[in-house]
């Protein structure tokens, strides 16, 4: 429990904000990260901070691609807030078949299509290049990553 007056690192006020929608196409990938990028760009964060955001929308938008859509697909949602003091929030969802156990999910190495060669470190990559990442998932009810980056900018 926070104490009372306490404010949350991750919690600040919005000032622009971004919505995107595109169907689990692996060809959108690109276009997700680019767009993000762009979008970020106006806060002025350095080549590294971009290249950060970059690659982690990658990993979150491939896993919705290959894992929440496996043989369908499906529209995966992006929302990008740019808030006070340089923390952009990126939320990646889909309303795929969900991660049946996130925590195991998170574990460096761990897969469920392994037999693709999947290497089983999207998560990883995401927590390297990131402040924070937040996982909400149910069976057959999809899944959000939220992805929470500071940029301290040039």
């Amino acid at each position: 429990m926070k104490a009372k007056g306490t404010k949350n690192k991750f919690t600040a006020e919005v000032k622009n904000e971004m919505k995107l929608r595109l169907p689990s196409l692996s060809v959108n990938e690109g276009m997700a990260r680019a767009a993000v990028a762009a979008f970020c760009s106006q806060l002025d964060p350095t080549p590294s901070e971009l290249a950060d955001i970059k690659c982690a929308v990658s990993e979150a938008v491939t896993n919705c691609i290959v894992h929440a859509y496996k043989d369908s697909i499906g529209i995966i949602y992006i929302t990008v807030r740019l808030c006070e003091g340089g923390l952009v929030r990126i939320e990646i969802k889909d309303n795929g078949c969900g991660i049946e156990d996130v925590e195991l999910a998170r574990k460096p190495l761990f897969t469920t299509d392994a037999e693709n060669e999947r290497s089983g470190m999207g998560f990883t990559v995401m927590e390297s290049f990131c402040d924070k990442v937040r996982v909400f998932s149910g069976c057959k009810k999809g899944t959000t990553v939220t992805l929470f980056k500071y940029l301290r900018g040039r």
